[in-house]
C-alpha cells in the first residue's frame, strides 16, 4: 500500500477521495469503485502503485496517436482498476486485477524507456491498457522523472478525473487520448457508470493548457451510433477542440459482457462521413476498410500518411507540411525524426 493523495478525512475515521466525481466515502478497510484506493486505518491508500499487469513496446498508433510522431513507439505500461463499468470492456482481464503483476519503481520504468530511445524509435512512456488515472500516484511520480530526462509521456484514458488531480498531471503529459464513449449523459451514467460532463471537462483542460488531445470513439451498436448522438458529439469536438483534432471511431467487437454482433461497416462509414462534415482527421479502427487510418490534407485531399496496420509512411509530408499545396498539418509533429 502507498499513501493516496486528493482525499479528505471526514467523521468516524471516513475518507472522502477527490480523485474522481465518484467521490467515494469509505470506512476502513474499504474500496472505491475503482477496485484500488482502500480507507486504511482511517486514510486513504492505493493498493497498485508499482504494480504492472502490462508492458510491451507499441508502435505510437497503437494507443491511437496519428498526430504524435507518427512512426515511433512508445513503452507502454498498464495496471488493474478503473473507475467505469463498461459491459463492453476490450481490457476486462487487465482491469478486473486477475492478471499476473509484477511490482515495479518509476525509476526502473523510466530507465526501460530510456535504453530503448538512443536508437530514435522510443519516445518515451504510454500510460494505457486499463485506466491511467487510477493509477495517478505511480504515473506522477513517473511521469515527474521521464519528463526530468527528456522523454514524452501519454495518457490513454477514459478522462473520469477532477479538475485539480488533473491539472497536477498535465504538468508532465504531452499527449492524451481520451475515450468518449458517447454523448448520452444518461447512458454514461446508467450503462457505465460514469459522468460525460466531467470526460468533456477533462478534454477541454487538457487541449487549453497546451496537451496534444485526440478523441477516440467505440462506435457501439444500440449504444451509440444513432446519426443524431455522432452528430452532437463531432459537432461538441469542433466548437470546443477545434476542427484539427483528430476522431478516431474504432468499431464494437463482443467482449466481456456484450454479445451483440459487431457494429456493421456501413455504420462505421456513415459515423465517418458524417464526422467528416465538422473535423478534419476522422479515422477508422478495427474495419481494415482502405484507407480508413490515412491521414490526408484537408486543403486539397492528398494522401500525406499512409498507414498498413502499423506500418506507417510519411508519403506526403515535407515535415508537417503537405507536399502539394503547402497546407501545414495539424499536430504536435509529424515529422519523423
Amino acid at each position: 500500500m502507498q499513501a493516496a493523495m486528493f482525499f479528505e478525512k471526514i467523521e468516524d475515521s471516513h475518507v472522502r477521495c477527490l480523485l474522481c466525481p465518484h467521490a467515494c466515502r469509505l470506512g476502513r478497510g474499504e474500496t472505491g469503485k475503482c477496485r484500488v484506493r482502500v480507507n486504511l486505518n482511517g486514510s486513504l491508500a492505493t493498493a497498485n502503485y508499482g504494480l504492472v499487469t502490462a508492458m510491451a513496446m507499441d508502435p505510437i498508433e497503437k494507443k491511437p496517436l496519428y498526430h504524435f510522431f507518427p512512426g515511433k513507439e512508445i513503452l507502454s505500461v498498464g495496471t488493474f482498476g478503473c473507475n467505469l463499468r463498461c459491459p463492453f470492456c476490450q481490457n476486462w482481464s487487465i482491469t478486473h486485477g486477475d492478471s499476473p503483476k509484477k511490482k515495479i519503481t518509476p525509476d526502473y520504468l523510466v530507465s526501460l524507456a530510456e535504453a530503448a530511445k538512443p536508437d530514435g524509435t522510443c519516445v518515451g512512456i504510454a500510460y494505457t491498457y486499463s485506466e491511467p488515472l487510477v493509477w495517478y500516484e505511480f504515473v506522477r511520480d513517473t511521469a515527474a522523472l521521464a519528463a526530468a530526462r527528456n522523454l514524452k509521456n501519454v495518457l490513454v484514458t477514459n478522462g473520469m478525473v477532477q479538475e485539480a488531480p488533473l491539472i497536477e498531471l498535465l504538468k508532465y503529459i504531452d499527449a492524451m487520448n481520451i475515450d468518449i464513449k458517447g454523448f448520452s449523459g444518461r447512458s454514461y451514467q446508467k450503462r457505465l457508470g460514469g459522468s460525460l460532463q466531467t470526460v468533456l471537462n477533462t478534454a477541454k483542460t487538457a487541449s487549453r493548457r497546451g496537451c496534444h488531445v485526440e478523441i477516440t470513439t467505440l462506435i457501439v451498436p444500440g449504444l451509440n451510433d444513432r446519426e443524431e448522438e455522432i452528430g452532437e458529439l463531432t459537432t461538441w469536438i469542433a466548437d470546443n477542440l477545434g476542427a484539427d483534432v483528430p476522431l478516431h471511431l474504432s468499431r464494437y467487437f463482443p467482449n466481456y459482457q456484450m454479445t451483440a454482433d459487431p457494429t456493421p461497416l456501413e455504420v462505421m462509414e456513415m459515423a465517418r462521413d458524417l464526422a467528416r462534415e465538422k473535423l478534419n482527421y476522422v479515422y477508422l479502427g478495427n474495419t481494415n476498410l482502405p484507407g480508413a487510418a490515412d491521414t490526408y490534407c484537408p486543403e486539397c485531399q492528398a494522401k500525406l500518411i499512409e498507414r498498413q496496420g502499423y506500418r506507417v509512411i510519411l508519403a506526403g509530408l515535407d515535415g508537417r507540411t503537405c507536399r502539394r499545396c503547402g497546407y501545414k498539418v495539424w499536430g504536435h509533429t509529424c515529422q519523423k525524426s
